[in-house]
């Protein structure tokens, strides 16, 4: 009797020793076949070899990926993956291949592995939709995380709209964002074109594992990145801690009016689903409802606007506008220009920069640069930022366009070389180096979608 009992209670004991040990988790791939998976998109090939699932890059393939036969929603996702450096790849999660969107391409979120002097490893790329959400531009001990010709711990952490991802111990990514709560997980083996140096690189992937009860009590603890909140008109609790303000609350015109005028539009303008959008009428500027300004006025700040133009579309994103007198046309100040490049002929306008009229350019006096647009129709990301020591800089999805120095001698000399030059741009004095002004968005006649306008003064 006492010998059945200590064999009962040692496999007693084993079996809640392997309860513990489990706590949940679940492996998402199972080390021997691609049972559960199904490849999506390009043909490149996958393998299970001693417990890792393989894939290798091929030439003239676009995107391939290894996706779940299973949806997942809110989930804590662990693998470990070593990445050949001479390409980068990626973990597809909450994502989506429908045929009636873009022939069944693969879309949603990315965890990104990026093993190149960028170091963006860890960072959040919208696949085939808006891009990147999350950068490691300002995460120095992100960017530090990942190890080159070495195996990498991740970790996704996808609860309700806010994500988090975790490299080798380090907070990459805290994303709030409401695009997709449910969908596949796929792994990437990353198009390489003609590449032949790029052709035939393994990444490899193993120690998969995924839980999907008890997620809050299992978050990982450490210090959080700077969080990003693309939840369209709405302020994070760290936004609103580190100074940021909503300028359109998505619901009303509420601290906008008209250009010179004391009230908003009465046409030409309407605020609809958590929009603010211009009509389309000739193509001409302020010839319909107007332009529209902030009641307030700003010197230093980070302003960030979401944007949505229409085939051909034409419009702009004004600052230090100081309204010092009645003007024709629009209002006079420094512009982050809208435009469809493709489209409107502005683009192949200039006095005498070529390219300064173009997407995200400051307006016929400096050309942007490394440029990423998601395309008409989509929403797209401008942010400007305005120094107290007057560097400015726009950013457009993440990547800085271009940047100067206001009332710099590169910056009178631009001004010398655009239409600005013309007396009647500096009525009040040099052109663009008002001490504070206000923020317009511009009714040139066309189309355009504007949301999650927010703002922070900067000291």
């Amino acid at each position: 009797m006492k010998t059945l009992f200590n064999l009962f209670a040692a496999a007693l004991l084993l079996f809640c020793s392997s309860c513990q040990s489990n706590d949940g988790w679940q492996k998402l791939f199972n080390e021997k076949d691609l049972t559960g998976f199904v490849q999506l998109n390009g043909q490149a090939p996958y393998r299970v070899e001693e417990g890792c699932l393989i894939g290798t890059s091929v030439k003239g393939q676009p995107n391939s990926f290894l996706a779940t036969e299973a949806n997942y929603g809110d989930f804590i996702l662990e693998f470990e993956t070593w990445c050949d450096p001479a390409v980068n790849s990626g973990v597809q999660f909450r994502s989506e291949s429908y045929p009636e969107y873009n022939n069944g391409r693969v879309h949603g979120y990315q965890c990104e592995m990026d093993p190149s002097d960028r170091a963006w490893s860890g960072g959040i790329y919208d696949e085939a939709r808006r891009g990147w959400l999350v950068t490691l531009t300002d995460n120095a001990a992100g960017r530090a995380a990942y190890k080159k010709n070495d195996w990498n711990q991740y970790r996704i952490e996808a609860i309700g709209n806010n994500i988090r991802i975790w490299l080798n111990g380090v907070n990459t990514a805290n994303l709030y964002d409401e695009e997709t709560l449910s969908g596949f997980i796929a792994f990437q083996v990353h198009s390489i074109g003609n590449n032949d140096a790029q052709e035939g690189k393994e990444i490899k992937w193993r120690n998969i594992r995924i839980k999907t009860k008890d997620l809050q009590n299992s978050l990982m603890q450490g210090s959080l990145a700077p969080a990003v909140n693309r939840i369209p008109n709405s302020l994070s609790e760290s936004e609103t801690a580190d100074g940021w303000k909503l300028l359109f609350d998505g619901k009303t015109s509420n601290g906008w009016r008209g250009a010179h005028k004391k009230e908003f539009p009465k046409h030409g303008w309407t605020i609809a689903d958590g929009q603010m959008i211009v009509h389309k009428s000739d193509g001409g500027e302020s010839t319909n409802g107007g332009d529209i300004v902030s009641m307030d006025q700003y010197s230093a700040f980070e302003l960030q606007i979401e944007f949505k133009i229409t085939p051909g579309a034409n419009s702009g994103i004004k600052y230090f506008v100081t309204e010092s007198e009645k003007q024709r046309g629009s209002a006079f100040g420094l512009e982050y220009q809208l435009l469809d490049d493709s489209r409107h002929p502005d683009a192949r306008g200039y006095t005498t920069t070529p390219g300064s009229r173009t997407l995200a350019s400051l307006y016929d006096m400096i050309k942007a640069e490394n440029k990423r647009f998601n395309g008409v129709n989509q929403w797209n990301l401008a942010v400007l930022k305005v120094y107290p020591d007057n560097r400015v800089e726009h950013w457009l999805n993440g990547f800085k366009t271009l940047e100067y120095v206001r009332g710099s001698e590169a910056f009178r000399e631009a001004v010398k070389g655009s239409k600005y030059a013309a007396p009647a741009y500096n009525t009040a004095g040099r052109f663009g180096e008002a001490a504070a002004g206000h923020i317009l968005l511009q009714d040139h006649g066309d189309e355009v979608a504007f949301r999650s306008i927010k703002i922070k003064e900067l000291k």
